[in-house]
């Protein structure tokens, strides 16, 4: 019904709240049209151009169309805050990113200095000419931390079924289970100013020797260390070379 394929351990959640939604909203839209035929054809014009009995007061009609909304949204709520609870849920993360969001691109700090593989911080930071990778493991529970540097971004990776804000001045964190091996696209979807369209990154779900593989390699790359949110920013462009130029 509109959504890509899932490939998180969060996904079924919000799925069955999609799913759900729809379903509640046929049935009351069935209902609805039900009464709009209804009254149609009971009450409509007769022989002798005769006007329908008026009735000036309902008490029981009334109560009804009072009450049930009120249950529809009750449920409504019941659920979603049901399915946000899942998805926001805390686990105890195999791996922790960093993850700054910056004009215009995002900054992953590998936080594996306890990591026995790898021992120590390393990072990647995006530009706005170059997308960035993100590497992590499969069905390993995965800790973002989100931080911006600059104005509210917001974090997301469509087959994830998640986002969250990225937010100046307030740390923003979720857990995660990658669940099938791949690429996926990530963006922000907060539009953020002028180069919103750039904040773009590749999600890339990989075995667990094929992420430490990838994290040491940063390491013998010399990126090593927390990118935070004012260097992240300072090592991006305010706009694409072309406009530098000018």
């Amino acid at each position: 019904m509109g959504m890509v394929e899932p490939a998180s351990d969060r996904a079924p959640f919000m799925s069955d709240l999609w799913i759900g939604a729809w379903i509640a909203c046929a049935v009351i839209g069935v209902m609805v049209w039900g009464l709009i035929f209804y009254a149609m054809y009971k009450f409509r014009r007769r022989e002798g151009n005769q006007v329908p009995r008026q009735t000036r007061y309902h008490v029981p009609l009334e109560v009804l169309y009072t009450v049930v909304p009120f249950l529809i949204i009750i449920v409504l709520f019941f659920y979603t805050v049901r399915a946000e609870n899942r998805v926001l849920a805390k686990t105890e993360p195999a791996h922790t990113v960093n993850v700054v969001g910056q004009k215009w691109s995002w900054s992953f700090n590998y936080m594996e200095q306890d990591n026995a593989k790898i021992g120590a911080v390393a990072h990647e930071v995006g530009t706005i000419e170059k997308i960035p990778d993100l590497y992590v493991p499969v069905n390993k529970p995965i800790r973002f931390n989100l931080e911006s540097a600059d104005v509210i971004h917001s974090f997301w990776v469509p087959a994830w079924y998640f986002k969250l804000d990225v937010i100046p001045g307030h740390k923003n964190s979720f857990d995660v289970t990658p669940t099938k091996l791949g690429t996926f696209d990530g963006k922000c979807a907060e539009l953020c100013g002028t180069y919103h369209a750039a904040m773009l990154f590749t999600v890339h779900v990989v075995t667990e020797e094929e992420y430490n593989a990838y994290v040491k390699g940063l390491v013998a790359k010399g990126q090593t260390g927390e990118r935070k949110p004012p260097s992240a920013a300072s090592a991006l462009p305010s706009a694409p070379a072309k406009e530098e130029k000018k």
